[in-house]
């Protein structure tokens, strides 16, 4: 059940418009599903006509920032010379009016300037897609907003396959445009090999597993996607993309973390080889999980270590500039020392309960640490 077609004419500004939206009552006696049926067909009048409004807002936008590039020049020269003739007291109204410029124009109507630059692109595409004989202008009725706007950012293939079923009088909502360009993006990447592209075209395999495969797969360098595309090619069926996929993920989690882990010394740990052992132990989700989290507990080091500096320093200046006439404040600072200390104390859950525990983390200031180094050495 979809709405109908419809063309608006509001050139006529005393002319109220009429969209043939039908809304239904909350209290009616339709079925559940039936009521549905009828709001999504007056929800996608809305969604079309708004699209339509968008597109000439993103026009009159695009006129009104492109006059005022020209307005310093060829503009000015001639409101100067109007100006000269009408007299001076025309001056100062012309001068402001120039001078306004865009963003001013934006801000009179409430309009941020990424909304506008977002409609003046919206235009842009509808207007090449039109120039370039992709679509005609009552094809824009069937498109939903969204869907128009993921065609227009959609590569040109797809925008050709896009452009064709709406030539058929097909709906175009913003689900099939993502399908579209998954299928398409999944069928002519070089990471599906020939006996999954085979299955794809006798819908033995659905197009669906195939798009979060590439996706990961392109994540990661050159021999591990052809280590991965050999095991699709091997056993091409659902189980082993679904399988392959999660494979692509967890390494390119662990690559990614191993990369910022500055405790890996990549002279005392060869990174490939450990990856490859724990993919022959079956481990590699674990192991990817471990690496990352090794990357946020430095991380959390780091931070800790730079707020505990921060906290000292601003304790110290507290304590300086008060007194003995600030007892409140003295005892604030009795409270937190036991933060500023180099015995850092946190108690974790409710004091009293089962599971409570007491944290304590010990800094060693530069000095120390440089010495424990030495010492080492």
């Amino acid at each position: 059940m979809t709405a109908e077609q419809f063309t608006v004419d509001i050139s006529d500004s005393d002319q109220s418009v009429d969209l043939g939206i039908a809304v239904p009552e909350a209290e009616s006696d339709l079925s559940d599903y039936e009521f549905q049926q009828r709001v999504e067909v007056a929800w996608q009048v809305c969604d079309r006509f708004d699209l339509q409004t968008d597109i000439w807002r993103g026009r009159i936008l695009r006129a009104v920032r492109d006059r005022e590039k020209l307005g310093g020049k060829a503009a000015s020269q001639t409101t100067s010379q109007n100006n000269s003739e009408k007299g001076p007291e025309n001056n100062g109204t012309s001068n402001k009016a120039i001078g306004a410029g865009f963003l001013n124009w934006l801000k009179d109507r409430d309009v941020s300037k990424s909304q506008a630059y977002v409609l003046i692109d919206l235009a842009n595409s509808a207007d090449q897609m039109l120039e370039d004989g992709l679509i005609e202008t009552q094809d824009v009725n069937r498109f939903s907003k969204r869907a128009f706007m993921e065609t227009a950012q959609a590569s040109p293939e797809v925008q050709q396959i896009v452009s064709e079923a709406a030539r058929r009088g097909d709906q175009i909502t913003r689900k099939e445009v993502r399908n579209l360009t998954d299928e398409w993006t999944a069928m002519t990447s070089d990471l599906v090999p020939e006996s999954v592209r085979e299955k794809v075209s006798d819908n033995t395999i659905p197009t669906r597993y195939l798009t979060p495969m590439v996706k990961e797969m392109e994540k990661l360098p050159p021999s591990h996607q052809q280590t991965l595309k050999n095991e699709v090619d091997e056993n091409p069926d659902v189980d082993t993309l679904k399988q392959v996929t999660a494979e692509a993920k967890y390494l390119s989690r662990y690559i990614e973390a191993a990369s910022q882990v500055q405790t890996l010394d990549p002279d005392r740990v060869n990174l490939e080889l450990a990856l490859d052992e724990s993919l022959r132990v079956g481990c590699l989700n674990s192991t990817a999980d471990l690496v990352n989290q090794a990357t946020q507990l430095e991380q959390a080091a780091t931070k800790l270590y730079t707020a505990w500096r921060r906290m000292n320093k601003l304790s110290d200046r507290v304590y300086v500039d008060s007194g003995d006439s600030t007892p409140h404040l003295r005892s604030l600072l009795d409270a937190l020392t036991p933060l500023c200390s180099e015995l850092i104390e946190v108690q974790l859950g409710e004091k009293d309960s089962a599971t409570s525990r007491c944290i304590r983390l010990k800094m060693l200031s530069d000095d120390v640490t440089d010495d424990l180094s030495s010492s080492a050495e």
